[in-house]
Order: C-alpha cells, then structure tokens, then sequence
C-alpha cells in the first residue's frame, strides 16, 4: 500500500513537469511572426495603372491647347493679325461715331458703353478722326474655353496714334499712346468666323 503512494506521487510529479514544459510557449510561435506586406498582383498593378490613365484622361485642357483641341485650324499668328485689323477698324468707327460699324463687332454691353461715349460727344458737337501712327502691337494675353466651345482670347494692345478733334471752340490735335486689354470671343462650333468683341480693360503700358 505505501508503494502504491509512493508511485502515485512520483506520476503525479512527472505530470506535472510535463505539464508544465508542454503548456510554455516555447520559441517563436506562428502568430509571433512579422506580418509581410501583401505584394501586389499583376491584376492589382494593371487596376492602378488603369486609374492613373483615367486620372490624366480628366486633366481639362487649357489656354491654346482647349482652343486647338476644339478646332483645329485655329493659328494663333493669323488670329492676331485679324485682331490687329480689328482694332484700327473700332478704333476708327468709334471716332467717326460709326454705330452700325460698331454694333456688328461688338457685344451689346460693350456697344451700350461705346454709344454713351459717342453721344456725349454728339452733344457737344464735337467730331474726331483717327490716324494710327505705327501699326498697333498685339500680344496674346490670355486664351480659354467656356462652357462646351465658347472661346475667349484677351488681346494687349499697344498703340500710338493721332486724334484730330473739331468742336465750337476749334479744332485740337492730340497724339495718343493707349495700352489695352481687349478679350474677343466665338464659339468654335459657329459656321461664322467673326470674333466678337466683350470687354475692354486699361492694360500697362
């Protein structure tokens, strides 16, 4: 009977160390291991690229490029000589008071500030002409799209030239030098290839 406790105890020792190394967490366990970044699958990389490609394919056009992309024949150079030409013809309709000239050229809000002009004048009974001096300078300022085809190109202007004026008290001469901002638009879808002139803005000289 006394063996018998004896070898109780010592199996009751024996499972108790085995117990004891089996229930330790011994070394490096799976759960213990530093999570690996996923790599990318050729499927992943092809998705990226594919929203890159949409992402440069939003990217509006701007400037000259919106204007060419719409229509292709625009040539800026050309563009700018007919803005030169233009120029000298409201120039001069304007001191001739030449309304049906103007109003052909010019959009309404610029034409109603155009019209008040002449007619103080008419009231004083005063008249001008105009003789450009040197060819005007034209340089593109600015060019943009509105809306679907609506294009805008804003001309700087530099100009030199002679005013002759005749009112009661007698005639006056003035020799003039103006800088100005003049932004010209059409839509680019119109059969018609006239510009039409919306603003008018004081430029640096």
């Amino acid at each position: 009977m006394l063996e018998l406790i004896i070898f109780a105890g010592l199996a009751a020792i024996v499972l108790y160390q085995l117990y004891a190394v089996l229930g330790r967490r011994v070394g490096r366990q799976p759960e213990d291991a530093p999570s690996v970044p996923a790599t990318a699958t050729p499927l992943d990389r092809a998705s990226e690229t594919g929203q890159q490609a949409e992402a440069a394919e939003g990217i509006a056009l701007s400037g000259l490029a919106a204007v060419k992309g719409i229509d292709s024949s625009f040539d800026i150079s050309r563009f700018l000589g007919g803005a030169k030409s233009a120029y000298e013809m409201i120039v001069k309709a304007f001191a001739a008071g030449d309304r049906a000239q103007l109003r052909s050229l010019l959009a309404a809000p610029v034409m109603a500030g155009f019209d008040t002009a002449i007619a103080a004048r008419e009231a004083e009974s005063r008249t001008e002409t105009v003789e450009f001096l040197h060819t005007p300078r034209a340089d593109l300022e600015k060019a943009e799209v509105v809306g679907a085809d609506l294009a805008r190109v804003t001309v700087r202007f530099l100009a030199e030239f002679r005013s002759r004026t005749k009112g009661p008290e007698g005639e006056g001469v003035d020799d003039r030098r103006t800088a100005e901002n003049w932004t010209f638009q059409r839509p680019l879808s119109s059969r018609d290839p006239n510009w039409t002139l919306v603003r008018v803005e004081a430029a640096e000289a």
